[in-house]
């Protein structure tokens, strides 16, 4: 039920999951970093999948304004963060809002997604680990999400230290979906991601 992650000789608590305002507030420049070191891996983008998710909103604020293409996304805060953008084109997928992940879903945001041939997905996960891959709290956010990788020629994962190695119920992708990983993790953690082919860019 993804209550419990397993470990060597035992079973740790997956960490919690937080609204979308409390997570603003955590570990910003964590998440700053990552969106600096993500930008290379997304600048030659002409269409960009933007995934929700606070380090998204960074990562969008941060598209230099020489940049030029079309973001499309499911996250209201990450449209704002775009709305001043100079040569972005933005479209925002509709469906139900979940207020406190500040995305849409349901099958209006999935089927907008399947009908997108995107250069380059940049996916918030809420965990990702080396043997379940990427996973998501709600089950109908984790269907999105999986419509976005699979719209998508390239997949790069956001994630903290914090959410490597653990796993909640719902599953995004398989490791073998995922080319590009950005996180501020240590070499222990991210040793595993790397042998099974992700390219990790370290923070």
């Amino acid at each position: 039920m993804g209550l419990l992650q397993r470990v060597h000789g035992g079973a740790l608590p997956s960490p919690p999951a937080l609204p979308f305002e409390r997570r603003l507030e955590i570990g910003q420049q964590e998440k700053r970093a990552l969106a600096i070191a993500a930008l290379p891996l997304v600048e030659s983008a002409r269409t960009l999948v933007l995934d929700g998710g606070t380090t998204a909103v960074e990562l969008a604020s941060r598209l230099p304004s020489s940049w030029e293409g079309t973001v499309v996304t499911n996250a209201p805060p990450v449209a704002a963060a775009l709305a001043g953008h100079p040569g972005a084109g933005v479209v925002v997928v509709g469906g139900r809002l979940l207020k406190a992940e500040q995305v849409t879903v349901g099958p209006v945001a999935v089927d907008a997604f399947r009908a997108v041939h995107a250069d380059v997905c940049v996916l918030g996960v809420c965990a990702l680990d080396p043997l379940v891959g990427a996973t998501a709290v709600d089950g109908e956010e984790a269907h999105v999400k999986r419509a976005m990788v699979g719209c998508s020629r390239k997949v790069v994962v956001l994630a903290t230290r914090d959410k490597l190695h653990t796993s909640y119920p719902w599953v995004v992708a398989g490791l073998e979906e995922i080319d590009d990983l950005v996180t501020d993790g240590p070499k222990d953690l991210t040793n595993a991601f790397a042998v099974a082919g992700v390219n990790v860019v370290a923070v």
